[in-house]
Protein backbone atom coordinates (compact mmCIF):
# COMPACT_ATOMS: atom_id res chain seq x y z
CA UNK A 1 0.00 0.00 0.00
CA UNK A 2 2.77 2.43 0.94
CA UNK A 3 4.51 1.64 -2.37
CA UNK A 4 1.31 2.49 -4.27
CA UNK A 5 0.91 5.80 -2.41
CA UNK A 6 4.56 6.71 -3.12
CA UNK A 7 4.12 5.92 -6.81
CA UNK A 8 0.98 8.07 -7.04
CA UNK A 9 2.78 10.90 -5.23
CA UNK A 10 5.69 10.68 -7.65
CA UNK A 11 3.39 10.80 -10.68
CA UNK A 12 1.51 13.81 -9.31
CA UNK A 13 4.67 15.76 -8.49
CA UNK A 14 6.45 15.14 -11.78
CA UNK A 15 3.34 15.86 -13.83
CA UNK A 16 2.68 19.17 -12.05
CA UNK A 17 3.03 22.49 -13.94
CA UNK A 18 5.98 23.45 -11.75
CA UNK A 19 7.94 20.34 -12.67
CA UNK A 20 7.01 20.68 -16.36
CA UNK A 21 8.39 24.21 -16.33
CA UNK A 22 11.56 22.94 -14.67
CA UNK A 23 11.96 20.25 -17.33
CA UNK A 24 11.40 22.88 -20.04
CA UNK A 25 14.06 25.12 -18.51
CA UNK A 26 16.53 22.23 -18.40
CA UNK A 27 15.72 21.37 -22.01
CA UNK A 28 16.07 25.01 -23.05
CA UNK A 29 19.45 25.27 -21.32
CA UNK A 30 20.52 22.04 -23.01
CA UNK A 31 19.56 23.42 -26.44
CA UNK A 32 21.33 26.70 -25.68
CA UNK A 33 24.47 24.76 -24.68
CA UNK A 34 24.20 22.58 -27.79
CA UNK A 35 23.98 25.67 -30.00
CA UNK A 36 26.95 27.24 -28.20
CA UNK A 37 29.05 24.11 -28.75
CA UNK A 38 27.78 23.50 -32.28
CA UNK A 39 28.17 26.98 -33.74
CA UNK A 40 31.97 27.19 -33.94
CA UNK A 41 32.31 23.74 -35.51
CA UNK A 42 30.10 24.62 -38.49
CA UNK A 43 31.99 26.48 -41.19
CA UNK A 44 30.00 29.36 -42.65
CA UNK A 45 29.90 30.95 -46.09
CA UNK A 46 29.49 34.63 -46.99
CA UNK A 47 26.64 35.11 -49.46
CA UNK A 48 27.18 38.43 -51.23
CA UNK A 49 25.07 39.56 -54.17
CA UNK A 50 27.04 42.36 -55.89
CA UNK A 51 26.84 40.84 -59.36
CA UNK A 52 24.60 41.01 -62.41
CA UNK A 53 24.98 37.34 -63.30
CA UNK A 54 24.17 35.65 -59.99
CA UNK A 55 21.46 33.03 -59.43
CA UNK A 56 18.27 33.64 -57.45
CA UNK A 57 18.22 33.31 -53.64
CA UNK A 58 16.36 30.01 -54.05
CA UNK A 59 19.11 28.56 -56.24
CA UNK A 60 21.88 30.10 -54.13
CA UNK A 61 20.58 28.59 -50.89
CA UNK A 62 20.34 25.19 -52.57
CA UNK A 63 23.97 25.62 -53.65
CA UNK A 64 24.92 26.48 -50.05
CA UNK A 65 23.26 23.29 -48.85
CA UNK A 66 25.02 21.29 -51.58
CA UNK A 67 28.48 22.37 -50.36
CA UNK A 68 27.47 21.34 -46.80
CA UNK A 69 28.13 24.71 -45.21
CA UNK A 70 26.65 24.94 -41.72
CA UNK A 71 26.12 28.68 -41.51
CA UNK A 72 25.40 31.48 -43.99
CA UNK A 73 26.14 35.17 -43.54
CA UNK A 74 24.02 37.73 -45.38
CA UNK A 75 25.13 41.31 -45.94
CA UNK A 76 21.57 42.48 -45.33
CA UNK A 77 18.34 40.94 -44.06
CA UNK A 78 16.84 39.99 -47.42
CA UNK A 79 13.23 38.81 -46.80
CA UNK A 80 13.25 36.23 -49.59
CA UNK A 81 16.49 34.65 -48.36
CA UNK A 82 15.34 34.60 -44.74
CA UNK A 83 12.05 32.96 -45.72
CA UNK A 84 13.83 30.30 -47.77
CA UNK A 85 16.36 29.67 -45.00
CA UNK A 86 13.51 28.76 -42.63
CA UNK A 87 13.24 25.51 -44.58
CA UNK A 88 16.86 24.57 -43.86
CA UNK A 89 19.01 23.63 -40.87
CA UNK A 90 21.50 26.39 -41.66
CA UNK A 91 22.49 28.85 -38.96
CA UNK A 92 22.07 32.42 -40.22
CA UNK A 93 23.85 35.73 -39.67
CA UNK A 94 22.20 38.94 -40.86
CA UNK A 95 23.71 42.41 -41.22
CA UNK A 96 22.50 45.92 -40.55
CA UNK A 97 23.78 47.96 -43.54
CA UNK A 98 26.17 50.78 -42.64
CA UNK A 99 23.80 53.49 -43.80
CA UNK A 100 21.14 52.45 -41.25
CA UNK A 101 23.38 52.54 -38.17
CA UNK A 102 22.89 56.21 -37.31
CA UNK A 103 19.10 56.05 -37.55
CA UNK A 104 18.95 52.90 -35.38
CA UNK A 105 21.07 54.55 -32.70
CA UNK A 106 18.82 57.59 -32.33
CA UNK A 107 15.87 56.02 -30.54
CA UNK A 108 14.56 52.67 -29.36
CA UNK A 109 11.57 52.80 -31.70
CA UNK A 110 13.79 52.66 -34.78
CA UNK A 111 15.61 49.60 -33.42
CA UNK A 112 12.31 47.97 -32.51
CA UNK A 113 10.97 48.58 -36.01
CA UNK A 114 14.09 47.01 -37.49
CA UNK A 115 13.82 43.93 -35.26
CA UNK A 116 10.11 43.53 -35.99
CA UNK A 117 10.77 43.79 -39.74
CA UNK A 118 13.91 41.69 -40.03
CA UNK A 119 13.96 39.18 -37.17
CA UNK A 120 10.64 38.37 -35.48
CA UNK A 121 8.79 37.42 -38.73
CA UNK A 122 11.40 34.70 -39.37
CA UNK A 123 12.74 33.66 -35.96
CA UNK A 124 12.94 30.93 -34.67
CA UNK A 125 12.02 28.97 -37.86
CA UNK A 126 15.00 30.67 -39.48
CA UNK A 127 17.93 29.91 -37.20
CA UNK A 128 19.27 33.45 -36.84
CA UNK A 129 22.26 33.37 -34.50
CA UNK A 130 24.17 36.62 -35.13
CA UNK A 131 23.25 40.19 -36.04
CA UNK A 132 26.19 42.26 -37.29
CA UNK A 133 25.63 45.99 -37.03
CA UNK A 134 27.65 47.27 -39.97
CA UNK A 135 30.49 45.85 -42.01
CA UNK A 136 33.99 47.39 -42.01
CA UNK A 137 32.64 50.71 -40.76
CA UNK A 138 36.12 52.24 -40.62
CA UNK A 139 36.36 52.03 -44.41
CA UNK A 140 33.28 54.13 -45.25
CA UNK A 141 33.35 57.87 -46.03
CA UNK A 142 31.13 58.91 -43.11
CA UNK A 143 33.01 56.71 -40.64
CA UNK A 144 33.25 59.34 -37.88
CA UNK A 145 29.48 59.60 -37.56
CA UNK A 146 28.96 55.84 -37.89
CA UNK A 147 31.67 54.83 -35.40
CA UNK A 148 30.10 57.10 -32.78
CA UNK A 149 26.72 55.44 -33.29
CA UNK A 150 27.49 51.76 -33.81
CA UNK A 151 27.58 50.70 -30.14
CA UNK A 152 24.42 52.65 -29.22
CA UNK A 153 22.68 50.97 -32.18
CA UNK A 154 23.87 47.55 -30.96
CA UNK A 155 22.56 48.25 -27.45
CA UNK A 156 19.15 49.21 -28.76
CA UNK A 157 18.89 46.09 -30.92
CA UNK A 158 19.75 43.90 -27.92
CA UNK A 159 17.14 45.72 -25.82
CA UNK A 160 14.53 45.03 -28.48
CA UNK A 161 15.55 41.37 -28.77
CA UNK A 162 15.29 40.92 -25.02
CA UNK A 163 11.85 42.54 -25.03
CA UNK A 164 10.76 39.80 -27.45
CA UNK A 165 12.25 37.09 -25.22
CA UNK A 166 15.10 36.41 -27.65
CA UNK A 167 18.34 35.64 -25.82
CA UNK A 168 20.32 33.37 -28.14
CA UNK A 169 21.03 35.90 -30.93
CA UNK A 170 24.40 37.56 -30.39
CA UNK A 171 25.00 41.10 -31.66
CA UNK A 172 28.35 42.40 -32.92
CA UNK A 173 29.98 44.31 -35.77
CA UNK A 174 32.48 43.11 -38.39
CA UNK A 175 35.71 45.13 -38.36
CA UNK A 176 38.72 44.94 -40.64
CA UNK A 177 42.37 44.76 -39.66
CA UNK A 178 42.55 48.52 -40.27
CA UNK A 179 41.23 48.86 -36.71
CA UNK A 180 44.75 47.97 -35.50
CA UNK A 181 47.70 50.36 -35.44
CA UNK A 182 50.36 47.65 -35.35
CA UNK A 183 50.13 43.90 -35.78
CA UNK A 184 53.72 42.66 -35.76
CA UNK A 185 54.77 40.93 -33.70
CA UNK A 186 51.32 39.88 -32.43
CA UNK A 187 52.19 40.72 -28.82
CA UNK A 188 52.96 44.30 -29.88
CA UNK A 189 49.51 44.88 -31.35
CA UNK A 190 47.33 47.81 -30.33
CA UNK A 191 44.19 49.43 -31.65
CA UNK A 192 44.52 52.75 -33.45
CA UNK A 193 44.76 55.76 -31.15
CA UNK A 194 41.94 57.60 -32.93
CA UNK A 195 39.42 54.83 -32.16
CA UNK A 196 40.79 53.12 -29.03
CA UNK A 197 38.83 55.28 -26.56
CA UNK A 198 35.88 56.33 -28.72
CA UNK A 199 35.00 53.03 -30.43
CA UNK A 200 36.98 50.06 -29.19
CA UNK A 201 36.52 50.47 -25.44
CA UNK A 202 32.71 50.90 -25.65
CA UNK A 203 32.54 48.03 -28.15
CA UNK A 204 34.59 45.67 -26.00
CA UNK A 205 32.56 46.58 -22.92
CA UNK A 206 29.37 45.78 -24.85
CA UNK A 207 30.69 42.45 -26.21
CA UNK A 208 31.94 41.43 -22.78
CA UNK A 209 28.65 42.31 -21.13
CA UNK A 210 26.56 40.40 -23.67
CA UNK A 211 28.98 37.46 -24.01
CA UNK A 212 29.22 38.12 -27.74
CA UNK A 213 32.08 37.78 -30.22
CA UNK A 214 34.63 40.19 -31.64
CA UNK A 215 34.08 39.73 -35.38
CA UNK A 216 37.09 40.36 -37.58
CA UNK A 217 37.54 40.22 -41.37
CA UNK A 218 40.92 38.57 -42.01
CA UNK A 219 42.52 38.37 -45.44
CA UNK A 220 46.04 36.92 -45.20
CA UNK A 221 46.29 37.24 -48.99
CA UNK A 222 46.68 41.01 -48.82
CA UNK A 223 49.16 40.81 -45.96
CA UNK A 224 51.24 38.28 -47.91
CA UNK A 225 50.93 39.88 -51.37
CA UNK A 226 52.16 43.28 -50.17
CA UNK A 227 55.58 41.72 -49.67
CA UNK A 228 55.60 38.16 -51.06
CA UNK A 229 59.37 37.89 -50.96
CA UNK A 230 59.50 38.36 -47.17
CA UNK A 231 56.76 35.91 -46.16
CA UNK A 232 56.58 32.32 -47.34
CA UNK A 233 53.54 31.53 -49.49
CA UNK A 234 53.30 28.16 -47.74
CA UNK A 235 53.14 29.98 -44.40
CA UNK A 236 50.15 31.98 -45.68
CA UNK A 237 48.47 28.81 -47.03
CA UNK A 238 48.76 26.71 -43.81
CA UNK A 239 51.40 24.40 -45.26
CA UNK A 240 55.13 23.83 -45.15
CA UNK A 241 57.42 24.00 -42.15
CA UNK A 242 57.92 27.74 -41.77
CA UNK A 243 57.46 29.17 -38.27
CA UNK A 244 57.68 32.54 -36.60
CA UNK A 245 58.43 33.02 -32.89
CA UNK A 246 57.10 36.13 -31.16
CA UNK A 247 60.19 37.56 -29.43
CA UNK A 248 58.20 38.89 -26.44
CA UNK A 249 55.97 35.90 -25.65
CA UNK A 250 57.89 33.01 -27.16
CA UNK A 251 54.69 31.85 -28.89
CA UNK A 252 55.42 29.90 -32.08
CA UNK A 253 53.29 30.59 -35.16
CA UNK A 254 52.92 28.17 -38.06
CA UNK A 255 50.59 30.22 -40.27
CA UNK A 256 49.76 33.83 -41.02
CA UNK A 257 46.11 33.61 -39.97
CA UNK A 258 47.01 32.71 -36.39
CA UNK A 259 49.39 35.66 -36.28
CA UNK A 260 46.62 38.02 -37.37
CA UNK A 261 44.08 36.53 -34.95
CA UNK A 262 46.42 36.81 -32.00
CA UNK A 263 47.15 40.41 -32.94
CA UNK A 264 43.49 41.14 -32.27
CA UNK A 265 43.56 39.17 -29.01
CA UNK A 266 46.62 41.04 -27.70
CA UNK A 267 45.10 44.40 -28.70
CA UNK A 268 41.91 43.57 -26.77
CA UNK A 269 43.97 42.45 -23.78
CA UNK A 270 45.78 45.79 -23.65
CA UNK A 271 42.43 47.54 -23.30
CA UNK A 272 41.50 45.30 -20.37
CA UNK A 273 39.43 42.63 -22.15
CA UNK A 274 41.54 39.45 -22.48
CA UNK A 275 38.71 36.92 -22.65
CA UNK A 276 36.31 38.13 -25.36
CA UNK A 277 35.76 35.41 -27.95
CA UNK A 278 36.78 36.04 -31.55
CA UNK A 279 34.99 35.04 -34.75
CA UNK A 280 36.23 35.34 -38.33
CA UNK A 281 33.47 37.06 -40.27
CA UNK A 282 35.39 36.95 -43.58
CA UNK A 283 38.44 35.07 -44.76
CA UNK A 284 39.44 33.53 -48.06
CA UNK A 285 41.85 33.73 -50.99
CA UNK A 286 41.19 35.17 -54.47
CA UNK A 287 40.96 32.71 -57.36
CA UNK A 288 42.05 35.40 -59.86
CA UNK A 289 42.92 39.08 -60.06
CA UNK A 290 44.71 41.77 -62.00
CA UNK A 291 47.99 41.06 -63.76
CA UNK A 292 49.99 42.67 -60.95
CA UNK A 293 48.18 40.83 -58.13
CA UNK A 294 50.66 38.12 -57.23
CA UNK A 295 49.41 34.73 -56.08
CA UNK A 296 45.74 35.25 -56.94
CA UNK A 297 44.91 31.93 -58.57
CA UNK A 298 42.70 28.86 -58.24
CA UNK A 299 45.30 26.54 -56.72
CA UNK A 300 46.20 28.94 -53.92
CA UNK A 301 42.52 29.70 -53.25
CA UNK A 302 41.68 26.01 -53.00
CA UNK A 303 44.71 25.28 -50.83
CA UNK A 304 43.97 28.12 -48.42
CA UNK A 305 40.28 27.35 -47.95
CA UNK A 306 40.73 23.59 -47.71
CA UNK A 307 43.45 23.95 -45.06
CA UNK A 308 41.46 26.64 -43.26
CA UNK A 309 38.43 24.35 -42.97
CA UNK A 310 40.58 21.46 -41.76
CA UNK A 311 42.02 23.66 -39.04
CA UNK A 312 38.72 25.17 -37.92
CA UNK A 313 36.77 21.89 -37.84
CA UNK A 314 39.42 19.91 -35.97
CA UNK A 315 38.23 17.99 -32.91
CA UNK A 316 39.36 18.89 -30.33
CA UNK A 317 39.66 22.54 -31.48
CA UNK A 318 43.14 23.81 -32.27
CA UNK A 319 42.69 27.51 -31.48
CA UNK A 320 45.69 29.85 -31.77
CA UNK A 321 49.02 30.02 -29.91
CA UNK A 322 47.59 32.67 -27.57
CA UNK A 323 44.33 30.73 -27.08
CA UNK A 324 45.02 27.04 -27.68
CA UNK A 325 42.04 24.72 -27.78
CA UNK A 326 39.49 27.46 -28.46
CA UNK A 327 36.94 26.98 -31.25
CA UNK A 328 36.59 29.95 -33.62
CA UNK A 329 33.42 30.52 -35.69
CA UNK A 330 34.59 31.10 -39.26
CA UNK A 331 32.96 32.31 -42.48
CA UNK A 332 34.65 31.62 -45.82
CA UNK A 333 34.60 34.50 -48.29
CA UNK A 334 32.74 33.96 -50.54
CA UNK A 335 30.02 31.93 -52.31
CA UNK A 336 30.30 33.56 -55.76
CA UNK A 337 32.58 35.87 -57.69
CA UNK A 338 30.85 39.28 -57.62
CA UNK A 339 31.49 41.14 -60.86
CA UNK A 340 30.05 44.49 -59.74
CA UNK A 341 32.35 45.05 -56.78
CA UNK A 342 34.75 47.96 -57.15
CA UNK A 343 38.48 47.98 -56.50
CA UNK A 344 41.17 45.61 -57.72
CA UNK A 345 40.46 42.46 -59.69
CA UNK A 346 40.82 40.24 -56.63
CA UNK A 347 37.80 41.94 -55.05
CA UNK A 348 35.64 40.38 -57.77
CA UNK A 349 37.20 36.90 -57.61
CA UNK A 350 36.81 35.34 -54.17
CA UNK A 351 34.04 32.89 -55.11
CA UNK A 352 34.10 29.13 -54.68
CA UNK A 353 31.21 28.56 -57.14
CA UNK A 354 30.37 29.71 -60.66
CA UNK A 355 26.93 31.34 -61.04
CA UNK A 356 25.51 28.03 -62.32
CA UNK A 357 26.57 26.31 -59.10
CA UNK A 358 29.50 24.36 -60.53
CA UNK A 359 32.64 24.60 -58.39
CA UNK A 360 35.54 26.85 -59.31
CA UNK A 361 37.44 24.28 -57.27
CA UNK A 362 36.31 21.36 -55.12
CA UNK A 363 35.96 21.99 -51.41
CA UNK A 364 34.48 20.14 -48.43
CA UNK A 365 32.93 22.36 -45.77
CA UNK A 366 32.64 19.50 -43.27
CA UNK A 367 36.41 19.11 -43.12
CA UNK A 368 36.05 15.34 -43.32
CA UNK A 369 37.52 14.78 -46.79
CA UNK A 370 41.29 14.20 -46.73
CA UNK A 371 43.33 16.89 -48.45
CA UNK A 372 44.80 14.21 -50.72
CA UNK A 373 41.30 13.30 -51.93
CA UNK A 374 40.86 16.33 -54.22
CA UNK A 375 41.66 16.29 -57.92
CA UNK A 376 44.87 18.11 -58.90
CA UNK A 377 44.59 21.72 -60.10
CA UNK A 378 46.70 23.55 -62.72
CA UNK A 379 50.03 24.87 -61.51
CA UNK A 380 49.87 28.70 -61.25
CA UNK A 381 52.16 31.06 -63.11
CA UNK A 382 51.71 34.17 -60.96
CA UNK A 383 53.12 33.17 -57.58
CA UNK A 384 55.98 35.62 -58.10
CA UNK A 385 55.53 39.33 -58.87
CA UNK A 386 55.05 40.24 -62.54
CA UNK A 387 58.18 41.99 -63.80
CA UNK A 388 56.93 43.34 -67.13
CA UNK A 389 55.19 46.56 -68.11
CA UNK A 390 51.42 46.78 -67.68
CA UNK A 391 49.05 49.23 -69.35
CA UNK A 392 45.47 50.22 -68.60
CA UNK A 393 43.07 50.23 -71.58
CA UNK A 394 39.30 50.34 -72.17
CA UNK A 395 37.51 46.99 -72.14
CA UNK A 396 36.50 45.39 -75.41
CA UNK A 397 32.94 46.03 -76.51
CA UNK A 398 32.50 49.31 -74.63
CA UNK A 399 30.04 51.64 -76.36
CA UNK A 400 30.94 55.15 -77.43
CA UNK A 401 28.90 56.57 -74.54
CA UNK A 402 30.76 54.34 -72.07
CA UNK A 403 34.12 55.36 -73.53
CA UNK A 404 33.14 59.02 -73.13
CA UNK A 405 32.27 58.30 -69.49
CA UNK A 406 35.69 56.70 -68.93
CA UNK A 407 37.30 59.71 -70.64
CA UNK A 408 35.50 62.12 -68.30
CA UNK A 409 36.41 60.07 -65.23
CA UNK A 410 40.09 59.90 -66.18
CA UNK A 411 40.46 63.54 -67.15
CA UNK A 412 38.43 65.03 -64.31
CA UNK A 413 40.92 64.73 -61.46
CA UNK A 414 44.01 66.48 -62.78
CA UNK A 415 44.70 69.05 -65.49
CA UNK A 416 47.85 67.23 -66.55
CA UNK A 417 46.35 63.75 -67.10
CA UNK A 418 44.81 64.52 -70.49
CA UNK A 419 46.78 67.62 -71.50
CA UNK A 420 48.37 65.76 -74.43
CA UNK A 421 44.90 65.16 -75.94
CA UNK A 422 44.23 68.85 -76.54
CA UNK A 423 43.93 69.94 -80.22
CA UNK A 424 47.36 70.38 -81.72
CA UNK A 425 49.11 68.44 -78.93
CA UNK A 426 51.15 65.27 -79.47
CA UNK A 427 48.39 62.74 -78.75
CA UNK A 428 45.38 64.53 -80.24
CA UNK A 429 45.40 62.34 -83.35
CA UNK A 430 43.94 59.96 -84.30
CA UNK A 431 40.73 61.73 -83.33
CA UNK A 432 38.58 58.92 -82.00
CA UNK A 433 36.77 58.32 -78.72
CA UNK A 434 38.48 54.95 -78.29
CA UNK A 435 41.98 56.35 -78.76
CA UNK A 436 41.39 59.31 -76.45
CA UNK A 437 39.78 57.10 -73.80
CA UNK A 438 42.64 54.60 -74.10
CA UNK A 439 45.23 57.31 -73.60
CA UNK A 440 43.27 58.91 -70.76
CA UNK A 441 42.77 55.79 -68.61
CA UNK A 442 46.38 54.72 -69.15
CA UNK A 443 47.70 58.19 -68.30
CA UNK A 444 45.47 58.45 -65.22
CA UNK A 445 46.53 55.05 -63.96
CA UNK A 446 50.22 55.82 -64.51
CA UNK A 447 49.87 59.14 -62.69
CA UNK A 448 47.95 57.91 -59.64
CA UNK A 449 48.90 54.23 -59.42
CA UNK A 450 51.14 54.83 -56.41
CA UNK A 451 48.05 56.11 -54.56
CA UNK A 452 46.44 52.66 -54.88
CA UNK A 453 44.26 53.69 -57.83
CA UNK A 454 43.10 50.65 -59.77
CA UNK A 455 42.63 50.11 -63.50
CA UNK A 456 38.89 49.61 -63.31
CA UNK A 457 36.82 52.77 -63.99
CA UNK A 458 33.53 51.17 -63.00
CA UNK A 459 34.27 48.14 -65.16
CA UNK A 460 35.23 50.14 -68.27
CA UNK A 461 38.98 49.43 -68.14
CA UNK A 462 41.29 46.44 -67.86
CA UNK A 463 45.01 45.72 -67.61
CA UNK A 464 47.05 44.49 -70.56
CA UNK A 465 50.65 43.53 -71.21
CA UNK A 466 50.35 44.77 -74.82
CA UNK A 467 51.28 48.39 -75.48
CA UNK A 468 48.01 50.19 -76.40
CA UNK A 469 49.88 52.11 -79.10
CA UNK A 470 50.67 48.78 -80.75
CA UNK A 471 47.04 47.76 -80.41
CA UNK A 472 45.93 51.08 -81.91
CA UNK A 473 48.31 50.73 -84.89
CA UNK A 474 47.04 47.19 -85.51
CA UNK A 475 43.43 48.36 -85.24
CA UNK A 476 44.07 51.28 -87.59
CA UNK A 477 45.73 48.95 -90.10
CA UNK A 478 42.76 46.60 -89.95
CA UNK A 479 40.41 49.55 -90.47
CA UNK A 480 42.37 50.67 -93.55
CA UNK A 481 42.26 47.16 -95.02
CA UNK A 482 38.54 46.99 -94.39
CA UNK A 483 37.97 50.37 -96.05
CA UNK A 484 40.13 49.38 -99.05
CA UNK A 485 38.24 46.09 -99.43
CA UNK A 486 34.91 47.91 -99.19
CA UNK A 487 35.91 50.37 -101.92
CA UNK A 488 37.16 47.55 -104.16
CA UNK A 489 33.86 45.73 -103.80
CA UNK A 490 31.95 48.93 -104.55
CA UNK A 491 33.98 49.65 -107.70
Amino acid sequence: MSLLVFSLFTILVFSSPCCSATRFQHQHRYMQRKITLDLPSKIGINYGRQGNNLPSPYQSINFIKSIKAGHVKLYDADPESLTLLSQTNLYVTITVPNHLITSLSTNQTSAEDWVQTNITPYYPQTHIRFVLVGNEILSVEERRNITANVVPAMRKIVTSLRAHGIHNIKVGTALDMDSLRSTFPPSNSTFREDIAETLMLPLLKFLNGTNSYFFINLQPYFRWSRNPMNTSLDYALFQGNSTYTDPQTGLVYRNLLDQMLDSVIFAMTKLGYPHIRVAISETGWPNSGDIDETGANVLNAATYNRNLIKKMTAIPPIGTPARPGLAIPTFVFSLFDENQKSGSGTQRHYGILHPDGTPIYDIDFTGEKPLTGFNPLPKPKNNVPYKGIVWCVPVEGASEAQLEEALRMACGRSNTTCAALAPGRECYEPVSVYWHASYAVSSYWAEFRTENVRCYFNGLARMTTINPVTEMIAASFQALLFEKRRRTERD
